[in-house]
């Protein structure tokens, strides 16, 4: 990576047209949605979502999509290993351990965040995956602090932290919440900072309450992580990537026009046509849309009406009417 931060994996978002828009404004490194262990492995959906090669055969500009992690989620270590062996085998850069996901229907079914209160079956789980792709791959984690904010749950993270390191992984990316918060309440950044400071070997990336550039050096600063995940803040916000190398070079981070924003909306939704197929991207980009809205200065307008998209035709509706330049009462 050529800057200290990356577009994080996203359930439902991340795809490779949200990752190529995040790239053309700067992001350098993107990481794809979970994807599951045993669907992967079966050939089902979770085969067609990781789309490193679906998106190949529609868009040239795949080829912008690297490098790549490939982020796996699964409860047994040798379907695990599978997994990460044959993201591998496809061509992802990375192979990113998920053991952070605080989704109750995760954790019933002993994923993600669920090894937290597990260590020696999170131990085992990263073993099986480190010895299964190849040694040239490198191969990370995601964290949450812990399950909760005991203290048991404390000695639990730090015995899986110092494992991952010794088994051969190379950073691991924490989000200050834990698991039983999900997205509730604040990231604690003092636990990053704690956590750098007592380990200034190991390589830590930070997570958790991003919104703009500004809170991705602030996080650097504050904690001392080496680089930031950018995670629900991106979505709808290609954007944060392009400020926060403006802030990189030293000038201020400048927001999107309604051209800017109209040409992204545009772009994105070729994208998604091209992975998804035309239909399915007028239904998938409102949620997009919805996001998209916070920077038109007829915001809550503009979001009501990409509420209502359920359509291609409603979708370019949507643009034609709020993304012109005369419609933005923008000269």
């Amino acid at each position: 990576m050529d800057a200290p931060f990356f577009q994080a994996g996203l359930a439902g978002y991340s795809d490779a047209a949200m990752r190529i828009i995040a790239r053309r404004h700067g992001a350098p490194y993107c990481i794809t949605e979970a994807l599951l262990d045993r669907i992967l492995l079966a050939g089902g959906k979770g085969l067609a979502r990781a789309d490193l090669d679906v998106l190949a055969d529609n868009v040239p500009a795949s080829a912008e999509d690297h490098p790549l992690a490939g982020q796996i989620i699964g409860t047994e270590p040798n379907e695990m290993a599978e997994a990460g062996r044959l993201l591998a085998q496809m061509g992802y850069d990375v192979i990113d351990v998920n053991l952070a996901c605080p989704v109750r229907k995760i954790a019933r079914k002993c994923r993600g965040g669920h090894f937290l209160a597990h260590p020696d079956d999170a131990i085992e789980v990263l073993k099986a995956v480190r010895d299964a792709v190849p040694h040239h791959i490198p191969t990370t984690v995601k964290l949450r602090r812990g399950s909760d904010d005991s203290s048991e749950a404390a000695d639990n993270f730090e015995r899986i932290f110092i494992a991952l390191y010794d088994l051969g992984y190379c950073w691991a990316t924490v989000h200050g919440r834990t698991v039983e918060q999900k997205y509730n309440g604040p990231s604690r950044w003092e636990f990053l900072r704690d956590l750098t400071a007592h380990h200034p070997d190991k390589i830590v990336f930070g997570s958790g309450d991003i919104w703009t550039a500004h809170d991705i050096f602030r996080m650097i600063e504050e904690t001392g992580v080496k680089a930031v995940s950018v995670a629900r803040g991106c979505i709808g916000n290609p954007w944060i990537f392009r400020q926060a190398r403006e802030m990189m070079r030293g000038t201020e981070p400048t927001n999107p026009s309604i051209d800017e924003q109209r040409e992204v909306l545009l772009e994105h939704f070729s994208l998604s046509a091209a992975l998804h197929g035309e239909n399915a991207a007028g239904k998938m980009m409102r949620k997009f849309g919805i996001k998209f809205a916070a920077h038109h200065p007829q915001a809550e307008e503009v979001k009501n009406e990409f509420i209502r998209v359920h359509a291609t035709a409603d979708w370019r509706a949507v643009i034609d009417r709020w993304y012109a330049a005369e419609a933005a009462g923008v000269g």
